[in-house]
């Protein structure tokens, strides 16, 4: 008998590795004589970097980025078995639980770090991304992971702008002709089940922003500052992405992706069950 496991986290109690080692030790107590299958799972947040890298027989690496505050963070990405495609889960650069209640602040919590991770991955040689953006403790719409690669994101003045999603509001121009020459021959799969759209009431700031420390009064702001992004997006990329499903997604990262990077959008479970292939699997399965 072959019996499958394949579990997503148990969220703030196990992994999914440590849950799928659980009941495949409950799985072979009742059938001492089955095949046990272990097959972590995950939706494109928690716990994807580990699902893909274990699954594959893949390679984890370690970076010092750029964390929500600026501070030094240690962030873990890695490369799946096929050797070519790099894992990044923003939220290990950015994430909330980077952060005590306190410091909660997402006007100037900044996706610079998760930038850092990309590009580290892109000078490496990487030109397959998986990209998973869930966690975010941001609301910069992606501005600082694009300052990360190398674009300019000016004010009136001519200078570049602050970290953090208030800064927005004082955005002029774009100027992505310094951006890493490897972001145009890369492809960056988006792992992201939201559909929230950048801006709104269903948007980034007012449906995310109070769970990463924001005020009414910041929540007003920060939808203003991702709104007159979007403005600006469109006024130098030419690329509308306010009212794109899924743009509000990490703070706007989302929409930011999609603007900056030429990312497409895939549903986070579809694409990491895909990856690994759990359909063939399953198809060995007495259970």
């Amino acid at each position: 008998m072959i019996i499958v496991v394949a579990p997503q986290a148990f969220k703030g109690s196990l992994s999914s590795k440590e849950a799928a080692s659980a009941m495949a030790d409950g799985a072979q107590s009742v059938f001492p004589q089955a095949k046990i299958v272990k097959v972590p799972v995950a939706d494109g947040g928690d716990g994807t970097l580990e699902t893909l890298i274990d699954a594959t027989d893949g390679e984890f690496f370690s970076a010092t980025v750029s964390g929500p505050l600026s501070e030094p963070v240690s962030a873990l990405w890695g490369e799946t078995g096929d050797k070519r495609t790099a894992v990044i889960e923003t939220a290990r650069a950015c994430g909330l639980v980077l952060l005590p209640e306190n410091k909660r602040d997402p006007r100037f919590t900044t996706t610079y770090g998760a930038g850092e991770l990309i590009k580290e991955a892109l000078d490496l040689g990487y030109r397959r991304f998986i990209l998973g953006i869930g966690g975010s403790s941001t609301n910069d719409g992606g501005a600082g992971l694009a300052q990360a690669l190398g674009a300019r994101l000016i004010n009136t003045s001519g200078e570049s702008l602050p970290r953090g999603g208030s800064a927005l509001l004082s955005l002029a121009h774009i100027d992505l002709s310094d951006l890493h020459p490897a972001v145009h021959a890369s492809k960056f799969l988006i792992a992201n089940d939201v559909t929230n759209p950048l801006i709104g009431p269903q948007g980034a700031a007012a449906v995310y922003g109070p769970q990463k420390g924001a005020t009414p009064d910041m929540v007003a702001l920060l939808d203003q500052a991702l709104e007159h992004l979007a403005k600006v997006i469109y006024q130098d990329l030419g690329r509308e992405i306010k009212d794109i499903p899924g743009s509000g997604a990490a703070g706007g990262m989302g929409g930011g992706l999609l603007a900056f990077l030429g990312g497409k959008f895939f549903g986070g479970a579809d694409l990491v069950l895909d990856s690994i292939d759990l359909n063939a699997t399953l198809a060995t399965a007495d259970l």
